[in-house]
């Protein structure tokens, strides 16, 4: 982080939305990440790059800290006693240590929401992988668990460049950066200070906010119809932006639950590009295009189709001048051709609708929005973000990875998968490249997909169908 934001206290409005909708827990907003490393890494030098990167990192050894009445954001303060060995696990798999016995020992992790008295992180390292054939062998797998208060998915690879090496026999920082002092805060200072920061940033936001668009923003809460319907061109973005939604537009996947299924697989990044190419799109539209022509095959399978789906896709906002860490994404919903059959057409389409949503009004005042949505009372909130993001599909990632080999601590990161939450979805779909992989993670509510071996086998078929195009 920049020296200015080290120490900053107060949670941002975005951050602080995602701490609260988790009442609900089917909201729950963890980050999990899994790499798949060649060998165990040496576990000292593992330990010695952790402690010096929550040196590095602030949130690492913070915990969050709620004011008084809920006035104002919660509050990032440092834990007293901060316990390194409570956040670095160490187990053994199950041999023959398959790729599958790790997923499920990795889903429950995904799923448990963190203590919230301590650091809103773990990392645990799984021994005993077998090797690519599947034959027993002694790979390892770090499993990495973070809240989504503490970073977006884009920010999260910054913040991994503190954890890796780029050879393997790197020489380790000498450095250790000071611990930070301890925090204290009476109650009625706290109050006081929530109260003042609160003031300053409603004032800071009204100033670059007109009275009207505050007004919009309410009526897109009330009455979405109305407001989309008698609003200027802003406002309506506004009233698009946070319209609640009645039901799935899937006929199939309309269930959500608490249970979640991990999968992964892997796409050549180049012939990924190479079909972009030949679709005249983007990366981000042959990953799209993939994953609904797989959907379009689940619905088939089960005797039904669906006109249009409704997707989530988090569109990032994060500039070279932003700190690493925090979230700096909006998150944008919004129909999608489910039954164009060919797989060109489809990749158009969908990048003509994804190049319609990143130019919307209301993604560039997130910041704002936020703050409004957090002024509610969080059963208010997380009912609003209820009615949003359970009523999508599915959910698509996209996060560009490492480019060159990066090691961690003499161990080989082989591939990188993400597990994003679908916070509400019936499903998300993550892509990460990793030099010259795609790393699909797909997480998939068990309530919703109740065979999520035929949802893997369709997701497959979707991205061979788009990569035959290159």
């Amino acid at each position: 982080m920049a020296e200015t934001d080290r120490f900053t206290h107060h949670m941002s409005d975005e951050d602080a939305l995602m701490w609260h909708i988790e009442k609900d827990p089917v909201l729950r907003s963890t980050i999990v990440a899994v790499g798949i490393l060649d060998q165990a890494p040496d576990w000292g030098r593992l330990r010695k790059r952790f402690d010096r990167a929550t040196l590095l990192i602030p949130r690492l050894r913070q915990r969050v800290l709620s004011p008084p009445l809920r006035i104002g954001p919660p509050r990032w303060t440092f834990e007293r006693g901060f316990d390194l060995d409570f956040h670095l696990r160490r187990f053994r798999l199950p041999q023959p240590g398959s790729m599958r016995t790790l997923l499920d020992i990795v889903g429950p992790i995904a799923t448990a929401g963190f203590d919230r008295a301590r650091p809103l992180w773990e990392f645990t390292l799984l021994d005993g992988l077998a090797d690519s054939e599947g034959e027993p062998g002694e790979r390892a797998a770090m499993v990495m668990k973070v809240h989504h208060s503490i970073t977006d998915g884009v920010g999260g690879m910054e913040l991994l460049l503190h954890l890796v090496d780029f050879e393997r026999d790197a020489a380790d920082p000498e450095d250790r950066p000071a611990v930070p002092p301890e925090e204290h805060m009476p109650a009625l200072a706290l109050l006081r200070d929530s109260i003042d920061h609160t003031r300053r940033r409603v004032l800071g936001v009204a100033r670059r906010m007109p009275v009207g668009m505050l007004r919009a923003a309410a009526s897109a809460i009330t009455a979405p119809a109305a407001a989309i319907a008698g609003s200027a061109n802003t406002a309506r973005s506004i009233a698009r932006t946070l319209a609640p939604a009645s039901r799935p537009l899937s006929p199939v996947m309309t269930m959500r639950g608490l249970g979640r299924h991990l999968d992964v697989f892997d796409v050549s990044l180049d012939e990924m590009k190479r079909a972009a190419k030949a679709g005249e799109g983007s990366l981000n539209d042959a990953f799209v295009a993939a994953v609904l022509g797989g959907l379009a095959r689940y619905h088939e399978r089960h005797g039904s189709a669906a006109e249009t789906l409704r997707m989530t896709i988090p569109i990032s906002l994060r500039t070279s001048a932003d700190a690493p860490g925090g979230n700096r994404f909006a998150p944008a919903r919004f129909g999608v051709p489910a039954r164009i059959a060919d797989p060109r057409e489809r990749m158009q389409a969908i990048g003509a609708l994804v190049r319609g949503w990143r130019g919307e009004p209301a993604l560039a005042m997130t910041g704002q929005l936020a703050l409004l949505l957090n002024r509610f009372p969080t059963a208010v909130t997380t009912a609003l973000f209820g009615s949003m993001l359970k009523c999508s599909d599915f959910v698509t990632t996209n996060v560009p990875g490492a480019p060159i080999p990066v090691f961690v601590a003499g161990a080989h990161v082989e591939r990188f998968y993400a597990f994003a939450p679908p916070i509400g979805a019936s499903m998300n779909v993550a892509l990460i490249s990793h030099t010259d992989t795609c790393c699909i993670g797909v997480v998939a509510d068990s309530a919703a997909v109740p065979d999520p071996d035929v949802l893997l086998e369709c997701l497959q078929a979707g991205f061979n169908e788009v990569t035959a195009l290159g």
